[in-house]
């Protein structure tokens, strides 16, 4: 049985496969923002971290 969070960026529903684990990121389907999976029970996301291009530094 699939596991269903709120995005927060849109309010639409995200689908979550039964094996999802804290920490993957999954994308929204009606936004398109990437979320990161903060808890699995009870299901729930939030944007996912903007990685930092290091420039070579």
């Amino acid at each position: 049985m699939s596991k269903v969070a709120e995005c927060p960026e849109c309010a639409a529903d995200v689908t979550l496969p039964d094996d999802v684990m804290e920490g993957e990121i999954v994308q929204c389907p009606d936004c398109g923002v990437e979320l990161e999976v903060v808890s699995v029970d009870p299901p729930e996301l939030d944007l996912a971290p903007e990685e930092e291009e290091d420039w070579g530094e």
